[in-house]
């Protein structure tokens, strides 16, 4: 193999490595689809489609939130990771969902292991 063949297959794979490794983070956090999903009806945070984009609203004070494309999902995961720290606790089998004032919202069964792991890597509790 000729040098320049050499250094056109290494551009190549360097920028195929490159492309991945970008693509790995721009991703969001992975997630247990069923116990996420019961847990976000409960979260403050909507997303709003427009023409401009996404914008991540509050719901409770109505505060509008506009991130970049690249940083949307990981700003939404944030959000719901600072919000699930202080309304979220297991007790048990079940994921407690607390209000403002520290009363029950809801109970939601958790069902496996990786559900209870999910919950402690990505909420932290």
């Amino acid at each position: 193999m000729s040098m320049k063949k050499a250094l056109i297959f290494g551009f190549f794979t360097a920028f195929l490595i490159l492309g991945i490794v970008s693509m790995k983070r721009a991703l969001p956090d992975a997630k247990e689809e069923r116990i996420y999903q019961a847990i976000k009806v409960y979260s403050p945070y909507t997303v709003e489609k427009k023409v401009g984009g996404l914008t991540i609203i509050d719901k409770r004070n109505g505060e509008k939130e506009s991130p970049s494309s690249k940083e949307f999902f990981h700003r939404v995961d944030e959000l719901d990771k600072a919000w699930g720290k202080e309304h979220l606790s297991i007790e048990n089998n079940e994921v407690l969902i607390l209000g403002e004032n520290n009363q029950t919202v809801a109970r939601i069964f958790i069902e496996n292991q990786k559900e209870r792991e999910f919950l402690k890597n990505f909420f932290g509790i």
